[in-house]
């Protein structure tokens, strides 16, 4: 199932995202009289009998003929997490990153956080600051906490999982090598769209192989797979837990592969004013946003 966050003309909501429609489930809840929470973020917070109970409502609707949807050329996506309690991010967690970085693999996560007023969804605008010289990109699948947990085994790691999206994690690299650390050149604005849906847990049992590209103006920048990563999932969510607490709607950004704009040869490629930046993960759909001129 992928859950979307959207808007059109009866205002914003959230539903079961097709290939053709948005299935909107508290309006079709409310055509048969069911109680479902009128917000993705409440849903989230039932973890996995709130998608079991997601598709019962569905599977009900469509034997009633009650469904309620919109094509999706009619909806404008939203991020489907507009405030998450945290955003907390990996860094050089995939091999090929780390080699082109010339930096050695960590044996332990390297985290750091980002504010959750970098969030834009599908098609907003980054803004680049009249003062970053040096813009970056960097995709990334994300995961959505379902459930809080402290101090989770790896082994258990997966029942905290509520499911997955793309997150990506710009950068402000002149900023971010100047101070040395990576908070405040990841912290603008609009420095984390994220998007467009959240595949879920059950719909995608497996993450350890997906396919992630990113094209800069149709220019194929980063083409790897999860496969490439120094921590899997499950590691990841296990060491996190043992730091903070992770609560539902958390998301983990799980690090980049290799192709990123500084460590293009023979010299970095940037991003510019009018640069559209799209990235797909396999399963879970792609994300196209277009960098435009800040203050």
């Amino acid at each position: 199932m992928r859950l979307a966050r959207y808007r059109n003309e009866q205002g914003e909501s959230y539903g079961v995202l097709t290939d053709k429609e948005v299935i909107c489930l508290p309006s079709t809840a409310r055509r048969l009289n069911i109680e479902f929470p009128e917000r993705l973020e409440d849903f989230i917070n039932l973890g996995a009998k709130g998608v079991e109970r997601a598709e019962n409502l569905v599977k009900e609707a469509l034997e009633n003929y009650v469904k309620v949807s919109s094509s999706v050329s009619n909806v404008r996506l939203l991020s489907p997490i507009t405030s998450p309690p945290k955003i907390v991010c990996l860094g050089l967690n995939y091999r090929d990153h780390a080699a082109e970085s010339g930096a050695t693999i960590p044996d332990e996560p390297i985290i750091f956080v980002k504010p959750h007023t970098t969030i834009i969804g599908p098609n907003e605008k980054i803004v680049k600051p009249s003062f970053v010289e040096q813009l970056d990109y960097e995709a990334e699948l994300a995961v959505v906490i379902g459930r809080k947990v402290k101090n989770v085994p790896a082994s258990d790691a997966e029942s905290c999982i509520f499911g997955y999206t793309i997150l990506n994690d710009v950068s402000a690299r002149d900023v971010q090598f100047k101070d040395r650390q990576w908070t405040r050149g990841k912290s603008f604005d609009t420095f984390a769209p994220t998007g467009p849906s959240i595949t879920t847990l059950n719909q995608l049992r497996d993450a350890s192989n997906l396919s992630i590209r990113t094209w800069v103006n149709k220019e194929l920048r980063q083409n790897s797979t999860t496969k490439n990563m120094v921590f899997n999932i499950s590691d990841i969510v296990h060491h996190l837990s043992r730091v903070m607490t992770l609560e539902p709607c958390d998301l983990i950004a799980t690090g980049t592969p290799a192709g990123v704009g500084f460590a293009m040869k023979p010299k970095p490629k940037f991003l510019q004013t009018g640069d559209i930046i799209r990235i797909e993960i396999e399963k879970i759909g792609s994300l196209e946003n277009v960098v435009v001129e800040g203050n």
